[in-house]
């Protein structure tokens, strides 16, 4: 029934909200009434008429959440899992996220100096999913192309066998991720839940749309009003973004990306398209297409909920200022080097 309705069916006569009306009539108004409940509500508008997405957003319930589809899931799509199913998977991922948590944060016993696990925002997580990818059908991300190998392959002897995280040889901040350098987590990369950090405000102006990250604090500028994209000869870190609405729905389509900074080793050809849709009151369905045909052979969508909460808002990440990590893994990295010059042995 309507919100605050209430009725009363007695000896043939039913009330509802006070009225008195037939039996039959007053069924027939709670079927109504009780249809355009189900029916998603009016997403509110700005003052100048723009679907108001605006607030403060985290996605911690959806960290453990995999890319792809489960070996165990074989077979099944995203809508053949049951809620039932989902719970129980749910719960397996908390287990393990509540372990993974307790052995990065430490115990009394066993104290890393990394923080108790009451600080990791993916603490108990509650999933909205089984995986993330829900085109292929099949949960899996499509095949590579040859040309995307032999990046790989070269961007790997560049390495020279090191990751750019914990695996040398560290020779200059070059050799470490954009992201432990504190300079992007990239698109999409900037919308993962992690451990931390979690938090994204949508902020609107007339023919504007600002996407804050809380994570290395980046900020996205996305323009409303149909603007051509830069020239290809412009790339940046996260693209270049042009937006439109669909209905509700706010359609956020990104190019002209640098290449070391694109996703899953994607290319400079790389078109994003994110859709951030409204599906309840404080929810929206965020999703992301790939689409660069000199990376995967076909193109490819994931997608998680982001949820309303404001009382989360975006803390400030001092990235750069706090970066020990990376001063310390270079200056171990020389202290090695001038043993081995020694003819010493020198242990980071």
């Amino acid at each position: 029934m309507a919100r605050g309705a209430r009725s009363y069916v007695a000896l043939g006569v039913a009330f509802v909200v006070g009225a008195l009306v037939p039996v039959d009539r007053a069924h027939a108004q709670a079927a109504r009434a009780s249809t355009s409940a189900a029916k998603p509500a009016a997403v509110a508008r700005t003052p100048w008429g723009d679907p108001d997405l605006q607030g403060t957003y985290s996605n911690s319930n959806e960290s453990g959440i995999p890319l792809e589809r489960p070996a165990e899931l074989a077979g099944k799509r995203l809508e053949d899992v049951t809620p039932a199913e989902l719970e129980k998977i749910m719960k397996q991922r908390q287990q393990r996220q509540e372990q993974t948590a307790r052995t990065i944060g430490g115990s009394e016993d066993n104290d890393t100096g990394a923080g108790p696990p009451a600080w990791y925002e993916n603490y108990n997580a509650k999933n909205s999913r089984a995986w993330m990818i829900s085109d292929p059908p099949d949960g899996l991300r499509p095949a590579l192309t040859d040309e995307a190998r032999q990046r790989a392959q070269a961007v790997q002897a560049a390495r020279r066998g090191g990751d750019g995280y914990y695996t040398g040889p560290f020779d200059g901040p070059e050799d470490l991720t954009l992201y432990v350098r504190c300079i992007t987590r990239g698109v999409p990369g900037s919308m993962m839940p992690a451990i931390y950090g979690n938090s994204y405000q949508i902020v609107q102006g007339p023919g504007w749309v600002a996407i804050r990250y809380e994570m290395v604090h980046e900020t996205r500028l996305i323009p409303l009003d149909g603007r051509p994209h830069l020239s290809d000869r412009v790339h940046q870190y996260m693209g270049d973004a042009r937006g439109h609405w669909e209905g509700d729905t706010l359609v956020v389509e990104t190019t002209n990306v640098l290449e070391k900074s694109a996703y899953g080793g994607a290319s400079a050809h790389l078109k994003t398209t994110e859709r951030f849709r409204p599906v309840k009151p404080g929810v929206l369905d965020w999703s992301i297409t790939f689409d660069d045909p000199h990376t995967w052979v076909r193109p490819w969508t994931f997608g998680m909920q982001l949820t309303r909460s404001d009382g989360e808002p975006i803390f400030e990440y001092a990235c750069h200022e706090g970066n020990y990590g990376l001063r310390d893994i270079l200056a171990s990295a020389r202290a090695e080097d001038r043993g081995t010059a020694q003819g010493g042995k020198t242990s980071r």
